[in-house]
């Protein structure tokens, strides 16, 4: 079974969770030089400086590393995301820093989030992670949107359902542009903001 990440953390580190992040950093890092089909668990094993044996002790495959992988960026990704919650600045300005704090994520993980989605319809705890984290996004965009004067309600123009097209816009526009440079992750973010100030001021 897939560990609960991070659940167990402690204010000191045992050498076992710092091995364990030793292993994870190893493989985010082979999954931007390789990609998850390149990589092995001989590969991750290699790069962490441990043996085949040892990583074992910590993770049953190369999927259930992926998986703590997966499931330690999300933990992050719905930390930056729910922030908006919170955030009592002007509804312009709050559109912005969400965007940013999430481009920022895709900056530095990229290869971890776009692995989620490649993987979701084949790994249901990737695909529950990942849909979690959506939620949450998509509350906090559902929010901003109400506080931007858009009608609470269910029909395909009030801020629910706006939400929700929102958060999977921006998912999608994120992951294609990560893809290829961070120019055009950098401009992505800025259409998603387009998109997202102008649904509130047609509001």
């Amino acid at each position: 079974m897939t560990k609960s990440w991070p659940s167990r953390r402690t204010a000191t580190p045992r050498k076992g969770d710092l091995r364990e992040e030793q292993i994870l950093d190893s493989a985010e890092a082979l999954l931007a030089t390789k990609g998850y089909t390149g990589m092995t668990v001989a590969d991750i094993a290699e790069s962490a400086g441990v043996t085949r044996g040892a990583l074992y002790f910590y993770f049953a495959s190369k999927q259930d590393v992926t998986t703590a992988l997966v499931a330690r960026t999300t933990q992050a990704l719905q930390e930056k995301s729910g922030a908006a919650l919170s955030n009592t600045a002007p509804v312009d300005e709050v559109i912005a820093t969400a965007l940013e704090r999430t481009a920022q994520l895709w900056r530095q993980h990229g290869p971890v989030m776009r692995v989620a989605v490649d993987l979701g319809s084949s790994v249901p705890e990737i695909d529950r992670l990942w849909t979690d984290t959506a939620n949450v996004f998509v509350e906090a965009i559902t929010d901003v949107l109400r506080r931007g004067g858009v009608p609470t309600g269910d029909g395909p123009g009030d801020a629910p359902a706006l939400g929700r097209a929102l958060c999977w816009m921006i998912e999608r526009s994120f992951y294609q542009a990560s893809k290829i440079s961070v120019a055009d992750l950098d401009a992505a973010r800025q259409t998603c903001q387009e998109v997202w100030l102008r649904l509130v001021q047609a509001s």
